[in-house]
Formats: C-alpha cells, structure tokens, sequence
C-alpha cells in the first residue's frame, strides 16, 4: 500500500466531493471511509486510477449517509447524479480547499487545525504538538469546527494569512521526516505564489527553500540526526539555496517585514555560512529580535536563546533561557547544550537523559541519548 500516494489524493478527493455539493464534514467522513476501504481491498487488485476509484467510493458513501439522514431529503435528488466509474479530472483543487478550510465562520487557529487535519493528512497528535497543546484539547477543536462548518455554503474563502499558516506547520510536520509532505506544501506554496503578490507568501517559500535544501545532510547513513553545526555542507542543494536567498531579498526589498520573511533570513545566514565557525551568529540575534517583536512566540525566544549563546557565550545563552518556561518543548535539550558549552558536563548529561526521554520522536530520543552517552563517557575517562 503507497501511504504517499493516498496522502497525495486525499485532499483532490475531497475537493471534488466538496465542489459537487457535499459539506464539509460529510465529506470528510466519507473520504476518510474510502481511504479505510483502500488499504483494505489495493494490495490485492490496485485500480488502474487510484483518484477516480476512491471518487467513486467516497462519493458513494456520502450519498449513503445523505440518504439515512431523512432530514436532508433535498441530498435525495442527488442520488441519480452519481457519476459513472472511470477517470476524473486532474484539476488540482488542493490549493482551492486549502481556503476553503480557511472559511470566515472559523477563528484562525480553528480553520488551521481543520485543514493540517482533513487536508494536510496531519494526525490529531501531530497537530497537538505544533500547537503545543494537549491531543484531547486539539480533538475537541476539530470536532467543534467540523460542527460549524457543517452545512455552511463555502462561497467565501478564508484569508491569506491563515492559510500560509497552515501550509508553514505542513511543511514543518513533513520537514521532521515525511519529505514527501515537505515537498507537497513547496509545490502549494509555489502556486500561491504565483497567483498572489504578497512578500509573506515569497518569504515563506524562501524559507521552505532554504529549509528544504539541507534535508539530506540532516541524516546519517545509519538514520541518525545530524545537527547543523556536523552536517556536510557539500551535500547542501545550493540550487535551492541561490533560489530561496534570491526570493527573499526581493520580499525584504518590499520593506514589510513579516514573520516568514524574519525566520527566512535566519536560514539565509546558516545557508551562506561556508562552515559552522563562520555563522554570524550577532546578525542571527538581531534577525530572532525581530522576529519575537512579530511574534512573541515561546519558540523563537528559545531558538534566540541559543543564538545568544553562539553570539555572546553560554552563560548569556543560559541567562535567556532562564527567562522562559522550562515546560517548552526542546528546552532541556537547549539547557544541555548550553550547559555542555559552558564546561559543566555532568549537568549536560543529566540535562541531555531528561531531554530524551521528553523527547517526541524516535530519533531525536535516540540522539540525545547518544550526546548523553558521549558526556558519561567523557566524564569517565
């Protein structure tokens, strides 16, 4: 079973569902059941058209589900509309039900949450850790925005904003390990920006670039994380990086500084940097004051914090630290670090075994594990 190729199809599926009459959350639920019969019936005879297959199947479990409901008789009339089997149009309305997702009715972190989940292919986990909340409080925020759009006429599309907000946490989620994800909110973001003429939409495909450029140094040959400051820069896409800087300094030209274009600069100064030794590390800070004066976000003060440690020496690093919540994801792993640089090994290594077992993936678990087994090591020797 190609679990890229259903993810890829999910959002097409359910534009077409949408585009002939279902509301949302009905057909959401009806793609979600043909994506189940998928898995179940494909390994053993895959259709020669996997988008007009589960068309096919979603549209008709949407018409049954319509015809249970006896109080949407007016979905009745459609039962004679379904379409003959065979292929559908290769229209990309991926973009198009990213708005869609965005509707007015929704507050912005709803519209966001609904699309990473019912577009995206994000899990209700997945999403609860970009947010940093709990899964049950993100689960209770999907369903209450399922329940409002439910039956609304999606006429009015959401804003700009909101859903450069959702194809950023997309790219994220798949920058962490699915590079298919990661290259499907490129080829989004691409597309927004060609259609519209907004610096934030250019400075957040600058940062996907210059993100996405490094994504084979990130990994070792036996799947390990390779920190920036180790990885081999010659494996680096320089293609994507003279592409990435270039869409940027015309954004930043344009003097309206966003967000996106802040965290862009940042990865243009890691990507210009011929080795580690050589980041400028005090332009780095200045471009994180910016950014937190945007944002005042609990992330880019801790990402900060570690650039002032670069800048200006651990001490001050851990001085930034102590400012913020130690429940912050990835905190004790900065602590560590920090702690590390500034010669206390054996708080390092204590800091290094708490931060793996907090840790929110395998491999990073696995890494800081490792740094933790290196220090010991160190201090036994």
């Amino acid at each position: 079973m190609d679990e890229a190729l259903l993810r890829s199809l999910t959002p097409r599926v359910l534009a077409v569902l949408v585009r002939r009459g279902a509301d949302f959350a009905a057909a959401e639920d009806a793609v979600q059941d043909a994506l189940v019969e998928a898995v179940r019936v494909w390994s053993a005879d895959p259709p020669k058209d996997p988008k007009g297959w589960l068309v096919t199947v979603a549209w008709r479990r949407f018409l049954d589900a319509a015809r249970a409901d006896t109080a949407r008789r007016r979905r009745e009339d459609r039962a004679d509309e379904e379409p003959a089997p065979g292929s559908v149009p290769s229209t990309d309305d991926t973009l198009w039900l990213y708005f869609l997702c965005a509707h007015p009715s929704l507050t912005p972190s709803s519209a966001v949450a609904l699309t990473l989940r019912a577009v995206g292919g994000l899990t209700t986990r997945q999403i609860a850790q970009a947010y940093l909340v709990p899964e049950a409080t993100m689960a209770q925020r999907i369903s209450r925005a399922k329940r409002t759009v439910s039956g609304v006429r999606f006429d009015r599309p959401g804003d700009v904003a909101t859903v450069l907000r959702v194809l950023y946490l997309v790219f994220n989620e798949g920058y962490s390990g699915d590079v298919d994800l990661a290259a499907e909110a490129i080829r989004l973001t691409r597309q927004l920006a060609a259609a519209i003429d907004h610096p934030e939409v250019a400075g957040l495909l600058a940062l996907m670039l210059l993100h996405h450029a490094r994504r084979d140094a990130r990994t070792a040959p036996d799947g390990s994380l390779v920190p920036l400051a180790g990885q081999d820069r010659s494996r680096w896409d320089t293609r994507s990086i003279a592409e990435g800087i270039g869409i940027l300094q015309t954004a930043l030209a344009r003097d309206r500084l966003g967000e996106f274009q802040a965290q862009a600069a940042i990865a243009a100064l890691h990507a210009d940097a011929l080795t580690a030794a050589e980041t400028d590390w005090v332009q780095i800070v200045e471009w994180y004051d910016e950014l937190v004066g945007l944002t005042d976000s609990p992330v880019a003060r801790l990402n900060r914090a570690v650039a002032v440690g670069e800048a200006d020496g651990p001490r001050a690093g851990l001085a930034a630290l102590a400012e913020l919540d130690p429940a912050l994801p990835r905190y004790t792993a900065v602590a560590a670090y920090l702690h590390e640089r500034a010669g206390d090994l054996a708080e390092a290594a204590r800091l290094y075994t708490e931060a793996a077992f907090r840790a929110p993936n395998l491999a990073e678990r696995d890494h800081l594990t490792r740094q933790a087994a290196r220090l010991h090591t160190a201090g036994h020797g």
